[in-house]
C-alpha cells in the first residue's frame, strides 16, 4: 500500500509539473496578447517562487523587487501573484483601481474555521461586505461607542500599572512581550465580550493565539491545491480541532449576551440579529456575528502588542528619544499617576514615535492579501483575474526616495512638519491598508497603542537585564499575521513617579 501511494503521487506529480509548464507558458503568451508580462523572478514547476520567501516573506520579496521593479510577478504554486512595493504603485491597487482589487482570496484556515467568510477582513468583496462593514462602521467603531469604553481601559491599566510597580519593588525582571500580550487581550475581550468570565472558562486567549500563529503560516494547500489532500504540515486537522473549539466558546459567549444585554461590541451586534441588511436580502444571522466577534477579537489581539513591544525596544535603544518622549509626558501629566486619554491628541512627540514604530516595524507587512475580480491591465501589464496581491508595506517604509537614505535609523523627528499620516491617504505610510479594505478598527487600535505606551514611558525607566547594553538587544523579527520580535523582551521596570514626588 505504502508503495502503491508513492507511486501515485509521483505520477501525480509528474502530470501536475506537465499542465503547471502549460499553464504557465499560456497564461505569458495570453498575457502579452493584451499586454506586457510583469517582470519577475523564474518560477519552479508546481512550487512556483515558494522556495524563495525564506522565514521571513516580506524581506525577501524586499530584495527581489530591488532586481525586478515595485510592481513584479511571482507564482505562489500555481496562483498568480504581484508584489507591490511602492507607494506609487500601491495607490494604483489601493485606490486607482481598489474596485477591481477590492476582494480577499480563499485560504484553507479560515475555511476549516466555521463561519469565517461571514465576518468583515477575510470575506470576499460583494453585497453581504459593504453591509456588514456599514454596520460595524456605524455601530461599533463610532467615536462615542470607543469612548464609552474609556473607564473600561483605565481600569486594566491601572491594574497593569500596578502589576509592574509591584515588579520594580522587587527588582524583577519582566517579560513585557507577555505582559503587553496580556494588557492587550484584556482590554480587547472586554470590549469585545463585556465583564464576563466565559472567555477564561473556554481558555480563549490560548485558542487565539492558536489560531493566529496557525493563520500567519504559507500553507502549501493554498498554493499547491493536489497537495490539500495529504495535509503535509498538518494545518488542516489543527485548525478543524480549533475550529470546533471556538465554536463552541462563541456559541455559548454570545447566548448568554441574550439573556443579560450587555452593552459592549457583542451586546450591539445582536440588536441587529435576524435583521435584512441589503435589498440583497442578505441576514445578519447568528453564524454573522459569531464571524464577525471571531474577527474583532482576532484583530485586536496581538497587533497592537506588536507594536508595543517595538515600540518599547525602539526606545530602550535609544534613550533621546526616550528623554524627549518622558519630557513631553510630564508636561501634559506633572506627577499624575494614570495617563488621561482625553489628553493623549496633545502628545505630539508620541504620536511621532507611534508613526516612525509603524513605519519601521508594520502590524501585518504584506498587509492581508487582495484578489482581482476581473482581467486588468495596469501601466501597459496585465494582471488576470484571480490574481493575488501583496503590499509589501515593510519594504515601502524603507523606500529611500521617500524617507532619505537613513531608512533603517529610528528618528521620530522625520515626521515634523510632515503630511503622512496613517489614515490610508498618504500611501508611503499605510499599516492600516487604505481604500475599501482600511482596517474599521484603526481608531481603537491607535488608541489602545498609544495609551498603554504612554503609561509605560511615563511611569517607569526600562534597564536591560545582565548589563546588557542597548546596542545588544536582539531586533529580530517572527514573521506571522502580526510581525512580533522573534524573543520576547525581558526588561527591568525602575518606577520613577518618585522623582515627581521630591
Amino acid at each position: 500500500m505504502a508503495l502503491l501511494a508513492t507511486t501515485l503521487l509521483t505520477v501525480l506529480a509528474v502530470l501536475c509539473s506537465f499542465f503547471y509548464i502549460l499553464f504557465y507558458i499560456s497564461s505569458r503568451k495570453h498575457g502579452k496578447e493584451k499586454g506586457k508580462a510583469l517582470p519577475g523572478p523564474r518560477p519552479l514547476p508546481i512550487i512556483g517562487n515558494l522556495h524563495m520567501l525564506g522565514m521571513l516573506p516580506h524581506q525577501s520579496l524586499y530584495h527581489l523587487a530591488k532586481k525586478h521593479g515595485p510592481m513584479m510577478s511571482i507564482w505562489l504554486g500555481s496562483v498568480p501573484t504581484v508584489v507591490v512595493s511602492s507607494p506609487q504603485v500601491a495607490e494604483m491597487f489601493l485606490k486607482t483601481h481598489d474596485a477591481i482589487f477590492a476582494s480577499r482570496p480563499k485560504v484553507q484556515v479560515l475555511q476549516s474555521i466555521s463561519n469565517s467568510q461571514r465576518g468583515i477582513a477575510f470575506t470576499e468583496y460583494g453585497p453581504y461586505w459593504r453591509s456588514v462593514r456599514k454596520i460595524c462602521n456605524m455601530q461599533l467603531f463610532t467615536t462615542s461607542k470607543i469612548e464609552s469604553f474609556a473607564p473600561t481601559r483605565k481600569e486594566v491599566l491601572m491594574h497593569f500599572t500596578e502589576s509592574l510597580k509591584e515588579a520594580a519593588k522587587a527588582k524583577e525582571v519582566v517579560n513585557i512581550s507577555k505582559k503587553l500580550a496580556e494588557i492587550n487581550g484584556e482590554m480587547t475581550l472586554k470590549m469585545v465580550l463585556g465583564p464576563v468570565k466565559k472567555y477564561k472558562e473556554f481558555n480563549l486567549n490560548e485558542l487565539i493565539e492558536e489560531l493566529t500563529k496557525i493563520a500567519g503560516v504559507f500553507n502549501l494547500a493554498d498554493f499547491v491545491p493536489f497537495l490539500g489532500a495529504f495535509d503535509l504540515q498538518g494545518i488542516k486537522a489543527s485548525t478543524q480541532t480549533l475550529g470546533e473549539k471556538l465554536d463552541k466558546a462563541l456559541e455559548t459567549i454570545i447566548k448568554d449576551h441574550l439573556q443579560k444585554k450587555q452593552d459592549d461590541f457583542v451586546g450591539t451586534l445582536l440588536t441587529e440579529l435576524n435583521q435584512t441588511i441589503n435589498p440583497n436580502g442578505d441576514i445578519m444571522d447568528w453564524n454573522s456575528i459569531k464571524a464577525i466577534t471571531l474577527d474583532m477579537i482576532v484583530g485586536g489581539f496581538d497587533t497592537s502588542a506588536a507594536t508595543l513591544e517595538w515600540a518599547l525596544s525602539e526606545l530602550i535603544r535609544h534613550p533621546r528619544v526616550m528623554l524627549k518622549l518622558q519630557q513631553e509626558l510630564k508636561s501634559i501629566f506633572g506627577n499624575k499617576r494614570i495617563v488621561e486619554e482625553n489628553d493623549l491628541p496633545k502628545l505630539e512627540y508620541l504620536d511621532m514615535v507611534v508613526r516612525e514604530t509603524l513605519r519601521l516595524h508594520p502590524i501585518a507587512p504584506l498587509l492581508i492579501p487582495r484578489e482581482s475580480m476581473e482581467d486588468i491591465v495596469i501601466d501597459g501589464y496585465y494582471i488576470p483575474k484571480k490574481s493575488r496581491v501583496l503590499v509589501n508595506i515593510w519594504a515601502i517604509g524603507r523606500d529611500p526616495n521617500i524617507w532619505s537614505n537613513n531608512v533603517e535609523e529610528f528618528s521620530p523627528e522625520r515626521f515634523i512638519d510632515s503630511n503622512i499620516d496613517l489614515h490610508g491617504h498618504n500611501f508611503a505610510l499605510i499599516p492600516f491598508g487604505a481604500g475599501r479594505r482600511l482596517c474599521p478598527g484603526k481608531k481603537l487600535g491607535l488608541i489602545t497603542v498609544k495609551l498603554i505606551l504612554a503609561q509605560l514611558v511615563h511611569c517607569f525607566d526600562w534597564e536591560l537585564p545582565g548589563g546588557m547594553s542597548s546596542n545588544e538587544l536582539n531586533m529580530t523579527e517572527n514573521f506571522g499575521v502580526s510581525l512580533p520580535r522573534k524573543t520576547s523582551l525581558c526588561v527591568k521596570p525602575i518606577y520613577r513617579m518618585y522623582e515627581y514626588n521630591v
